[in-house]
């Protein structure tokens, strides 16, 4: 009998152990896994800090120049492509409502006569992903089939990312990254916009 209730005892134990031991497992594996994501995660960020987007190609022609409001030097950047006639047309996406044309142009340098014949400005994208659908459309419109993007090089990854959804496979799209110096919490969360970003395409793609 006692023998019986040893071996009970025993087996209570061993069933015990075996569970704790399964238990160590998972979260071992867990642990290991979350490690892995995080340290992907970094590795992505500092691959994204140290190769932004730089200048386009010299002398590289293409159809049009999309121009994305937002910062400094970007419409200086496009101006130079149209009047080195690098591109026969060009859009600045994301003018304020409340400029005017005029003053736009006179403020960006744009030669009367080359504003009035090759210039368009687009006021109604407020995000990276309506300035996609900004530029989708006019490259529609005027039947461009190479554009280069004119943005911030911080900026590139996502703005490429979300034009080149709502193109044809067929339209090329040449980057031209504008160096723009960010503090380093404006880096991060640009990359976590970037990765949102990547995440609602393949949810929900344009």
């Amino acid at each position: 009998m006692a023998r019986q209730t040893n071996r009970k005892r025993n087996d209570g134990m061993a069933g015990r152990n075996g569970r704790s031991h399964g238990q160590r497992g998972i979260f071992w594996w867990a642990a290991r896994i979350t490690g892995l994501a995080v340290l992907a995660w970094a590795v992505g960020f500092v691959v994204f800090v140290l190769n932004q987007a730089g200048p386009a190609p010299e002398g590289l022609k293409t159809d049009g120049v999309a121009v994305l409001t937002g910062g400094p030097l970007r419409v200086s950047r496009g101006v130079a492509v149209l009047e080195g006639g690098l591109a026969r047309r060009m859009l600045i996406s994301g003018v304020d409502p409340s400029v005017r044309p005029e003053e736009l142009a006179q403020a960006a340098g744009i030669r009367p006569a080359l504003f009035a014949c090759c210039v368009d400005l687009g006021f109604v994208a407020d995000s990276t992903r309506s300035n996609a659908e900004e530029v989708a459309l006019w490259v529609e419109r005027h039947r461009i089939r190479s554009v280069r993007l004119v943005t911030a090089g911080y900026h590139m990854p996502r703005a490429r990312m979300e034009l080149a959804a709502r193109l044809p496979e067929d339209v090329t799209i040449v980057a031209d990254g504008v160096s723009a110096g960010l503090p380093f919490s404006a880096m991060l969360w640009e990359y976590l916009k970037l990765q949102g970003s990547w995440i609602t395409l393949r949810v929900r793609p344009a």
